[in-house]
């Protein structure tokens, strides 16, 4: 339809004040979705839905249509992150469906509003058998808070609503599941308004047993997590750090919980995160998790430090009471809201005389100290320096076949990138060696600005999460990373970006194997590759085959302002860039150094595999 089609006009939302009016099933839905102030979605066209789908144009609703519905349901997660409201992502009863799961596994993880709409086979064939039937609520039920299953097409909007509610409420993936024929027919029924909760600061008691803790407290450290950001919080988070002059540590994967340009920033904590965290996280004696549930992967060990504080005192505020002292064992535990719990221990410790304050000065010039030597620690670090790294640096020298070009050090690209980011930008990382890596050099000023697939830890989940978090910011720049293992699974998304205007720039480390895997190869297996090579063409050549923009980047003066010319074109001319950097093939840490140990065999002919 022409855009300028009457037609296609959005139209005035029916309101819940007008009560039981008569409307189909699919108008139902429709309009309870704008209701909730749904205006984007991601997914493939598909019959089961296509009555609904008919109408979402004059309501408002534009249906972004994707590659493969695995990417639908990263970019509803990313729509969400960035916005705050409901990422939405629907597809094809059946084999449309089951392609989500992964996603909104990873969506779970990441405390992401994303509601699931899944269309499920007829009433009347349900059991028989039919094409493309499944049993579609279990193969969600482990990765959602909440299953509405309409059961009456007179429920549409009641089940509609719930889904949405809850997914806010809770926040985490719902599904709506609804039997393909229960769209059409005749109901009567009112469009109930969204039901929004305000979340408290938490019970008086636990409130001042923390504000006395953190009295006496003489190294008080502030662990800023997911929360902070979701809560919109970072302002009431800087206050408090600020009256304790506590070092801030972000947790892990969430580099954006704390502007790195404040003076007691220290950086992430977790996998290949800051030494200075760390450091200054061990000398801590009371510990404020603040928005944080202490995922146990985020708290490892980590460049030969055993960092967490084994007699600091613990104050955990979650808005889930289910996390409060499920990983680690805590002083206090509050159930409330990150904003409303850090001004509720503002306010408490505003006219009380803190023991910290006498050592605020020192405690600053410690913080600086720290944070300068790991900044120097990772200029150096320019490579990695195991013996398998060289060997792989000096074997690609002498197979170099770019022209006058060079293999580049994943460090020094990293460290490059960093100083080429724009202001403002969102930035999302996929799994894998490189990408973790990565975590040491991504700093952020602004929340709602990194994006990474948390504890769930998927491949193909960068791009896509991106390119949903670029519908909801157009104009804010966007950038994913990822290595070329990650990227075989998400690059066919690029037609989503060129077909449908949404332009972002995507990096892709080209090191021709699966890094992080492999790492454990040399590692605990005594170099014993198996699988973990990957030979592709240029990704930069695919790139532009599909309509795009593609750069490969073979020398490190290069990098950055490859990585300007991309965003000049993302911002300025609407183009989606590749771009190419061609690494070695040196590895980072383990990733899993937790979950592994030397082999013993037992069986003969396997006795030599140690």
């Amino acid at each position: 339809m022409n855009a300028k089609d009457p037609a296609t006009a959005p139209q005035q939302p029916v309101a819940a004040d007008d009560g039981p009016q008569a409307m189909t099933p699919s108008e139902a839905f429709v309009e309870t979705m704008v209701a909730n102030g749904v205006s984007e979605m991601f997914g493939i066209m598909g019959s089961a839905f296509m009555d609904a789908m008919d109408i979402f144009a004059p309501a408002g609703i534009r249906l972004i249509p994707v590659v493969h519905e695995q990417g639908a349901g990263h970019m509803a997660d990313g729509y969400a992150r960035v916005s705050g409201r409901h990422g939405v992502v629907i597809g094809q009863n059946g084999p449309g469906i089951s392609n989500c799961v992964t996603a909104i596994a990873a969506a779970y993880w990441a405390h992401s509003p994303v509601v699931i709409v899944t269309p499920e086979a007829g009433t009347m064939g349900i059991g028989l058998g039919g094409f493309q039937e499944a049993k579609q609520l279990p193969m969600f039920q482990e990765f959602t808070k909440y299953q509405g299953h309409v059961t009456h097409p007179a429920r549409m909007a009641e089940f509609t609503g719930r889904c949405f509610d809850r997914a806010m409420a809770e926040m985490g993936p719902t599904q709506l599941n609804i039997p393909r024929d229960y769209f059409y027919g005749q109901i009567k029924t009112e469009i109930p308004r969204p039901q929004r909760l305000d979340r408290g600061a938490g019970g008086d008691e636990r409130l001042n047993e923390a504000a006395e803790l953190l009295a006496q407290a003489r190294f008080p450290v502030i662990i800023s997590g997911g929360g902070v950001v979701m809560a919109d919080a970072v302002e009431e988070c800087k206050a408090l750090a600020e009256r304790l002059g506590a070092p801030v540590v972000n947790s892990y994967l969430h580099n954006d919980s704390f502007p790195a340009s404040h003076p007691l920033w220290c950086g992430p904590l977790g996998y290949q995160g800051s030494k200075a965290a760390m450091k200054l996280l061990a000398q801590a004696d009371v510990v404020v998790a603040l928005g944080s549930r202490l995922g146990p992967f985020g708290t490892l060990p980590q460049h030969g430090l055993d960092y967490w504080p084994k007699h600091a005192k613990i104050i955990q505020i979650d808005a889930d009471h289910k996390m409060l002292g499920l990983v680690k064992k805590i002083s206090v535990g509050i159930c409330g809201d990150a904003k409303a719990a850090a001004v509720a221990l503002s306010q408490r410790l505003a006219e009380r005389t803190l023991v910290c304050d006498a050592t605020r000065a020192a405690r600053a010039d410690q913080i600086a100290t720290e944070k300068a030597a790991w900044e120097k620690e990772l200029d150096e670090w320019t490579h990695e320096r195991d013996p398998y790294s060289l060997d792989m640096i000096e074997e690609q020298k002498r197979e170099r076949t770019f022209n006058g070009g060079e293999y580049l050090h994943p460090r020094q690209v990293l460290r490059e990138l960093e100083k080429a980011m724009p202001e403002d930008v969102m930035v999302s990382t996929d799994i894998g060696n490189i990408n973790s890596v990565a975590n040491s050099y991504l700093r952020f000023n602004k929340p709602r600005s990194f994006f990474a697939a948390m504890s769930w830890g998927n491949c193909g989940y960068a791009f896509p999460t991106i390119i949903g978090a670029k519908v909801a910011a157009p104009h804010r720049p966007a950038i994913s990373y990822a290595g070329d293992g990650a990227w075989g699974m998400s690059l066919m998304e690029t037609l989503t970006c060129v077909r449908h205007n949404i332009p972002v720039t995507a990096v892709v480390f080209h090191n021709r194997q699966w890094g992080a895997e492999k790492k454990n190869q040399v590692d605990f297996y005594n170099r014993r590759f198996v699988a973990g090579e990957l030979e592709s063409p240029s990704f930069a050549n695919i790139a532009r085959a599909m309509g795009a923009e593609g750069i490969v980047v073979d020398r490190l003066e290069d990098v950055g302002p490859a990585l300007k010319k991309a965003i000049d074109l993302q911002m300025n001319h609407g183009k989606t860039t590749i771009i190419e950097i061609m690494c070695t093939r040196e590895l980072g840490d383990p990733f899993r150094r937790d979950a592994l140990s030397k082999p013993v065999r037992m069986l003969d002919k396997y006795k030599d595999y140690v």
